[in-house]
């Protein structure tokens, strides 16, 4: 939320930001208790500020909300690819390094994404290490899988050719995301051999599984207890001994 204050420091303006990905229909139940709920708390005009990075979910999150009967409506404001500006030359992103930002996020999985994101990423290398990462983290949480790997080739080439023409924090944050992504697969591959060792241990031993206990073992994320159920195996005559 932000707080809009006149010169003289007494709020004015309470705006509610929500930023929206995919059309809920339950937003349009909860985005008028936020515009009701903080004005009653701040007794200041409030407003809900949707950011949608897609056209489509901009123009269902900009409809007119009933509240009831037709008697009062509310109307978010929305911030989408349709009113925020498409900067691709870095030269303009510096001088509005914000509104760049917003623009990679708007624009960044069109057809000019990758200038757009390139434009912004110019602009991040004026601000200092911490901002300029949340910045960063904030476009690349908003591209596509797509548009992900062509940043991720650029980086590459411009590596290759020993052009440094990003900021060096974000080659870190992209690797650390495939390390996150690499480790997060290392480890559900083992989780799935443990169960499979499991269910073949126990289906030659002639134990036979509840739904129940299938299930507790397809939930299970933690190898050690896995580790325990395979040796509580040998010897057990039932799935409850296996798995106590």
């Amino acid at each position: 939320m932000l707080e809009l204050r006149d010169a003289n420091g007494t709020l004015v303006l309470a705006i509610v930001i929500e930023v929206q990905r995919d059309e809920d229909p339950d937003k349009k139940f909860s985005w008028p208790v936020y515009a009701t709920v903080v004005r009653a708390r701040k007794r200041c005009g409030t407003v809900v500020l949707v950011v949608a990075p897609g056209a489509d979910v901009a123009a269902w999150a900009a409809q007119n909300i009933d509240v009831g009967l037709g008697f009062g409506h509310i109307k978010p404001l929305v911030l989408g690819p349709a009113v925020v500006p498409e900067i691709t030359d870095p030269a303009e992103a510096e001088k509005e390094t914000e509104l760049a930002v917003l623009s990679a996020v708007a624009h960044g999985n069109g057809p000019n994404g990758l200038a757009v994101v390139q434009a912004a990423l110019v602009a991040l290398e004026r601000l200092d290490q911490e901002h300029a990462a949340v910045y960063f983290q904030v476009i690349w949480n908003g591209l596509r899988e797509p548009m992900r790997q062509a940043l991720e080739a650029l980086v590459m080439e411009r590596q290759i050719e020993d052009e440094a023409t990003f900021p060096s924090f974000m080659q870190k944050l992209i690797d650390r995301g495939k390390i996150e992504g690499e480790l997060k697969g290392i480890r559900e591959g083992e989780l799935k051999g443990k169960k499979d060792t499991l269910l073949r241990l126990l289906a030659r031993a002639g134990i036979a599984l509840a739904e129940d206990e299938s299930e507790r073992i397809q939930a299970c994320t933690d190898i050690a207890t896995l580790d325990h159920w395979i040796d509580n195996v040998l010897g057990a005559k039932t799935a409850a001994e296996v798995l106590s």
